[in-house]
């Protein structure tokens, strides 16, 4: 039996339906536009020259994450996300650096990559070897307010059925290591590699989880909900379920249509309840999960209920259309609306860097583009 006072598993409920956003990001140096190992300096730089937001290190010195505040609807979070953004670019500028989102970099060698020295990122070298440095890829997490323990666990466990599109909605990551994966989302085949991924336990309560979590923790497997690195995880100290299969988007606008997805999607869900628990979610969660990295919008997954096959772009649609008055009640309904566009449309990011690279021939250049988008000096024509 769980602990009660065990602060790692005291659910901290915090307001219902709220949002935050977590973006990891690439630095680029701005001659061949590879990735840079100067994170500590453009972190020093943002904080002296105030940017606004938090913005971290991550796992290798070619990265840095930034954290919104929490929200309630999606014009303030784009508007935070935006300042960050401009603030983050113009330190960014004062070292002759670049600022790109994407899942991936299109072109750079792993193995040159560079642990940043922090203790746990350390430890998570000695842990996972090679993977810690195959690890710089870039995601965006969404975070949303639960109201307690129950309430996280039945929402994410029915958020499962709509990974395949999220991973559409979001897929940036077509090129790795200099070449074209044939993948929308590469990104997701690494993080399938560590041995704590994939998707939580089928446990139906918060008092089933915690006994879940101190089994792991017992046997010495977790410390931390850190140390697992399932696609939807529960944030207890946040009073959060975490949604972290999204690629990082090319843009903050498509971040913030992400989040704001997210959020009325939750409010349907933890309101109608439409979907009873079922393993049988799991069951085909592996193969929907596979055809939204591979095919994005065009994909094809099998919904737990019907057993239906349903394009993923419709499957989206028709969630747009179930959710439209939640998405109003929030402040949400032009951000659905512009989503629902991009997705009738065909249009993602991945695509975009497809075919910008169709017209370049070149990486550096499409790497080039992508920090360009990011940081607002030119426009991907959608979301």
């Amino acid at each position: 039996m769980s602990n009660p006072a065990d602060d790692l598993l005291a659910f901290k409920p915090s307001p219902a339906l709220s949002m935050g956003v977590e973006l990891e990001l690439q630095i680029l140096n701005a001659r061949d536009f590879n990735l840079a190992r100067d994170a500590a300096d453009l972190i020093e730089t943002a904080v002296r020259q105030g940017c606004p937001g938090e913005v971290k290190p991550e796992i290798t010195e070619s990265m840095v994450e930034i954290n919104s505040s929490v929200h309630l609807a999606h014009e303030p979070l784009l508007r935070e996300l935006c300042a960050v953004r401009d603030g983050l670019a113009l330190a960014a500028d004062k070292l002759n650096l670049r600022v790109a989102g994407g899942g991936s970099h299109p072109f750079h060698e792993w193995s040159e990559r560079r642990i940043y020295p922090t203790e746990r990122f350390k430890h998570l070298l000695a842990t996972y070897g090679y993977l810690a440095k195959q690890f710089t890829i870039f995601g965006q997490h969404v975070h949303v307010g639960c109201p307690d323990g129950d309430a996280a666990v039945y929402l994410a466990h029915a958020f499962a059925r709509y990974v395949p599109q999220f991973i559409a909605l979001s897929a940036s990551s077509p090129f790795q290591q200099g070449v074209d994966t044939a993948y929308h989302s590469s990104r997701l085949n690494t993080v399938s590699a560590f041995p704590l991924s994939g998707n939580m336990p089928f446990v139906d309560t918060w008092e089933a989880f915690c006994e879940y979590f101190n089994k792991m923790r017992g046997y010495g497997i977790v410390q931390s909900m850190k140390d697992f690195y399932w696609d939807i995880r529960p944030k207890p100290e946040y009073g959060t379920v975490e949604i972290r299969v999204f690629d990082t988007p090319l843009t903050v606008q498509r971040a913030a249509l992400i989040a704001a997805y997210v959020q009325s999607l939750a409010h349907y869900l933890l309101s109608e309840r439409p979907h009873a628990l079922s393993r049988e979610v799991y069951a085909l969660y592996n193969h929907n999960r596979f055809q939204a990295c591979r095919h994005g919008l065009a994909g094809t997954c099998v919904d737990a209920d019907s057993g239906q096959h349903v394009e993923i772009g419709a499957a989206i649609l028709d969630s747009l259309r179930r959710i439209a008055a939640h998405g109003e009640a929030l402040g949400n309904g032009a951000a659905l609306e512009t989503l629902a566009f991009d997705v009738r449309a065909g249009t993602s990011d991945a695509q975009w860097l497809r075919a910008a690279y169709a017209e370049e021939q070149s990486l550096n250049a499409v790497a080039r583009l992508q920090s360009d988008l990011w940081m607002g000096r030119a426009t991907a024509g959608h979301g």
